[in-house]
């Protein structure tokens, strides 16, 4: 158990999930071991699931579509008071020590990452698929993105949410959301991210070890 950190484990359905709003009273971890599937969407994002499959969930933080479900992602929110010595105003930099202890947690399972310290990077399908892109402090294996990160904001601090990829399904999202020129979409997504190929408890343990 990481000192100064409270971990909760939170039930309900991932729609559930999303409408709660936990407080930002304190440094908080919320593992999330979901048992439904949803194609969970960006606060901003224009573009829906266009074929019937899972229920579509809207998200409070931005960016593009992330596959929920068992076996899909390791879900982690990380709640950031405002004024800890963790916070940093500017946006672009508030993430890396996040991505760093992600890093950190994937080198205890012998994989070797990277965070991305550079300006977002925008493709032609990121503002639809979360992993399609790469923002400040997310994390990188072989250049493939493996950890997405997206953030809110208020005046009581930040909830950064994590989605860790354990299995990536390209075709899924290029049928999910109608992706077209349909085999350009796929090789796209192909390359642009990569599964996990590691048990989710134990990474969620390392991560809670590695955490500041």
């Amino acid at each position: 158990m990481p000192t100064g950190w409270v971990v909760e484990r939170p039930v309900g359905s991932i729609a559930e999930r999303h409408r709660a709003e936990p407080p930002l009273d304190d440094r908080r971890v919320l593992i999330h071991e979901v048992e439904d599937v949803a194609v969970v969407v960006g606060s901003a994002q224009r573009v829906m699931p266009a074929v019937d499959g899972p229920a579509a969930v809207r998200r409070r933080s931005g960016g593009g579509a992330v596959l929920v479900g068992p076996g899909e992602v390791l879900w982690i929110d990380i709640l950031l008071p405002r004024g800890d010595p963790l916070w940093n105003d500017d946006i672009s930099r508030s993430v890396g020590w996040l991505g760093g202890a992600w890093c950190a947690a994937l080198a205890e399972m012998n994989v070797e990452a990277t965070v991305h310290h550079g300006p977002m990077v925008v493709t032609r399908w990121s503002e639809v698929v979360c992993f399609a892109g790469i923002g400040p402090g997310e994390v990188l294996v072989g250049g493939r993105k493996v950890v997405g990160i997206s953030q809110r904001r208020n005046r009581g601090g930040a909830r950064f949410q994590c989605a860790a990829l354990l299995r990536w399904r390209p075709d899924e999202m290029v049928r999910l959301f109608g992706l077209q020129p349909e085999d350009a979409a796929s090789a796209d997504l192909e390359g642009a991210a990569v599964g996990l190929e590691v048990d989710a408890v134990e990474l969620s343990e390392a991560l809670l070890g590695q955490l500041p």
